[in-house]
């Protein structure tokens, strides 16, 4: 069977199975794709040059177990590949932290965030960081910068090291465990990254099976998704520098975040979600909240 074939067959599984996407896909043939290529031992954007390859019977075998145990499990690609992509930068992930998805790393990538930096910005911190991705992503994009990297799970750093050490920056990021900001006392930052648990309760009942494989700390935020964030942001203007900045995912709670902070002023970043997923806000107007 070649290769194109075999991801078409198994998109049909998945699509009949009803699972659900959102863990670095958003649909049954781009998922397939991704487990049918791995199964394979070929590169994950390698499908152009690659769809007309006859698959041997053991790829083959593989490719169909690996898409039955999704079935079966439920579990996102990314736990049974240990492997995620974020903006072309691999990044190993097991069920101790939360799959790497969030929109900050589409404003490091295309520069988004650089307007609100200066060469005084030497400090960067990414809070909730998971399995590290914004911290390794930021360390890439600017070579300057020093990164700490906080998380409350010792699980999930376990994680982060992992990827630190994978991309060589033991030397830029260090990871902190705690929770929020108390690991950074003292500490000032000029840039601030956050992806933290913002899933309100209603929606937290709603999630998909593949969503609940992930660690809840990292997902829920409370009746409104704001329990993290309202703590957060009475303690950023401590960690912040002069000119510093927080940039903030929140996801689809755009509408809980300003019922609760009505008359905090921030700006939405445009991602490819839209503008309503991540804002950003600076130190000054914290410190006048």
């Amino acid at each position: 069977m070649k290769l194109i074939d075999c991801i078409e067959a198994q998109a049909a599984r998945l699509t009949q199975a009803g699972v659900s996407f959102g863990h670095g896909t958003t649909n049954a043939f781009d998922e397939a794709a991704w487990l049918v290529l791995w199964s394979a031992g070929l590169p994950l954007d390698s499908l152009d040059e690659h769809e007309q390859q006859a698959l041997t019977p053991a790829q083959l075998a593989k490719a169909e177990a690996l898409v039955g145990e999704r079935i079966a499990t439920r579990k996102p690609a990314a736990y049974l590949t240990k492997e995620a992509w974020l903006q072309g930068v691999p990044f190993y992930v097991d069920e101790r932290a939360i799959v790497p998805r969030s929109f900050i790393a589409e404003l490091i990538a295309d520069a988004s965030i650089d307007p609100w930096l200066s060469e005084q910005t030497t400090q960067v911190l990414d809070l909730c960081t998971g399995n590290g991705s914004l911290a390794v992503l930021a360390a890439m994009a600017w070579p300057e910068v020093s990164v700490d990297a906080i998380d409350l799970s010792p699980e999930a750093l376990e994680v982060a090291r992992i990827n630190v050490d994978r991309h060589a920056l033991q030397d830029r990021i260090a990871l902190l465990q705690g929770d929020g900001l108390k690991p950074a006392a003292g500490r000032r930052y000029d840039l601030i990254l956050c992806n933290p648990p913002y899933v309100n309760s209603g929606s937290m009942d709603q999630l998909p099976a593949e969503y609940r494989a992930e660690p809840e700390l990292a997902l829920a935020g409370g009746a409104d998704g704001m329990d993290f964030i309202r703590q957060l942001l009475a303690d950023a203007p401590a960690h912040l520098s002069e000119h510093g900045v927080l940039v903030l995912e929140i996801g689809n709670e755009r509408a809980f975040f300003e019922a609760a902070f009505p008359t905090l002023p921030v700006t939405w970043m445009d991602t490819s979600s839209g503008e309503d997923q991540v804002l950003l806000v600076t130190a000054e107007a914290l410190q006048q909240a």
